[in-house]
C-alpha cells in the first residue's frame, strides 16, 4: 500500500469514527495551531459541519468549518478533486463579498479531505423560525422574496447556482434581521464530478440537492438557473404552510405539488408561486430578474385597479372616433391604455 492509499484509507476510518474534528469537540486541542473545535452543527453523506472559534485572532471570533469528505480511488481523481476544489473555493471567496452570503475565510486540504473556513452567521434558520412561530404571511413571504432575490441575481450573474436552497439553509441574522444564504451545493458537486463513481452509482452519488426542493432537471444532474427558482417556491410555500414539500399530494398529470388549497394568499401571488415551481421548465420563471419585476408589478396592482378605468372601448365608440377623425388610429387615453396593458398581464399570468 502506497502512501496516498494509506491516506485515503485514513481518511474514510476518520470518517467513521467521527472525523479527527469530531474527536477534538470540547477539548483544548487546536486544529491547524488556531481553531478550537467546539461542537458539530451538522453533517450529511458528503461531509460535516462544525463551530469553531479562532484562538489566535484577538476576541477569538467564532467561524463556522465545513470538512467536505470526497470518495476518491486514485491519484487521479485525487488530482482532479484538488483541482476543482480550488476553483469552486475561489469562486465561493469572491461571492463571499455580498452581506447575504458568509464569507469564506481560508481553504485548504489535509489528510484526503477539504476545508472551508467561513463567517459565522448566528441566528436561526427559517426552517426553525416555522416550527417555532407557525406558518407565514403573504405579506412576510413576499418581503421574503424581496430579499432573496436579489441574492440569487448576484448568483445567476456570477454563473453559479446554488442547486440547496431550502429553509434549512436560509438562516435570519440575529443581529441585523437579513437572510443569509448557506451551504452551496455547487461546490460538492464539483467534487462528486470530479471524483470516480460506477455507472451504477452515479445516478445515487452524483445527485447535490434535497427531495422535495429539487427540481427533476436537478435529479437528472442537469441544473439551470431555473432549478434555484423552483426551490425558492417550494421554499415559499413552505413558509406559508409550515408542511414540507414531500407531504403534499401530487397531481397525477403535472407532477406538481398540490398547495393552492392549503393556503389563504391573494390570486395574484397565487399565480406568481405557481410559475416559479412549474415542473416543465418552459412553464417556469426563467431568472431572478423576471420574478422581480412581476411581484413588483403585482405589489403596486391593486392600486393601480382601483383608480383606473378598465372597460374597454366598444366598437360604437371606435366607429365615432374614426368618423369624427381623418386618420384610422384610435386614440385611447393613457388610463385606459394602462388598464389595458394590466389586463393583458392578467391573462398572460394566468
Amino acid at each position: 500500500m502506497n502512501r496516498f492509499s494509506q491516506k485515503i484509507t485514513n481518511s474514510q476510518e476518520s470518517i467513521s469514527q467521527q472525523t479527527q474534528l469530531g474527536q477534538m469537540c470540547g477539548s483544548k486541542k487546536l486544529f491547524r495551531d488556531r481553531y478550537e473545535i467546539l461542537k458539530i452543527l451538522g453533517r450529511g453523506g458528503f461531509g460535516i459541519t462544525f463551530l469553531a472559534k479562532n484562538a489566535v485572532l484577538p476576541g477569538n471570533p467564532l467561524c463556522v468549518i465545513k470538512q467536505l469528505c470526497p470518495k476518491v480511488t486514485n491519484h487521479q481523481s485525487w488530482q482532479r478533486a484538488c483541482t476543482r476544489f480550488e476553483k469552486e473555493a475561489k469562486t465561493l471567496g469572491q461571492l463571499g463579498s455580498h452581506s447575504q452570503i458568509p464569507m469564506l475565510l481560508d481553504y485548504f486540504q489535509a489528510n484526503g479531505e477539504f476545508f472551508l473556513i467561513q463567517e459565522y452567521v448566528p441566528g436561526l434558520t427559517l426552517a426553525r423560525e416555522v416550527r417555532q412561530n407557525g406558518a407565514k404571511s403573504e405579506a412576510s413571504v413576499k418581503q421574503f422574496l424581496q430579499e432573496l432575490l436579489p441574492v440569487l441575481q448576484y448568483l445567476h450573474k456570477h454563473h453559479v447556482i446554488h442547486r440547496d436552497i431550502k429553509p434549512q439553509n436560509l438562516l435570519r441574522c440575529e443581529y441585523d434581521g437579513r437572510v443569509v444564504l448557506i451551504d452551496f451545493g455547487a461546490v460538492k458537486e464539483q467534487l462528486v464530478d470530479a471524483c470516480e463513481n460506477s455507472i451504477n452509482q452515479a445516478a445515487n452519488t452524483n445527485f447535490i440537492g434535497t427531495r422535495g426542493f429539487a427540481p427533476p432537471e436537478q435529479f437528472s444532474l442537469r441544473p439551470v438557473y431555473a432549478s434555484d427558482i423552483y426551490a425558492l417556491g417550494i421554499t415559499c410555500i413552505y413558509m406559508l404552510t409550515a408542511k414540507n414539500p414531500l407531504e403534499f399530494d401530487y397531481d397525477a398529470n403535472t407532477g406538481e405539488i398540490c398547495w393552492q388549497k392549503e393556503v389563504n394568499i391573494s390570486d395574484n401571488f397565487a399565480q406568481i408561486l405557481g410559475k416559479m415551481v412549474k415542473i416543465t421548465l418552459h412553464d417556469r420563471f426563467k431568472t431572478a430578474d423576471e420574478v422581480i419585476k412581476v411581484l413588483n408589478y403585482e405589489n403596486y396592482l391593486p392600486t393601480l385597479a382601483n383608480c383606473l378605468t378598465t372597460q374597454k372601448l366598444n366598437n360604437k365608440s371606435i366607429t365615432q372616433h374614426k368618423n369624427s377623425h381623418e386618420t384610422s388610429d384610435v386614440y385611447m387615453p393613457p388610463v385606459a391604455r394602462t388598464a389595458s396593458a394590466i389586463r393583458k398581464w392578467r391573462a398572460k399570468l394566468k
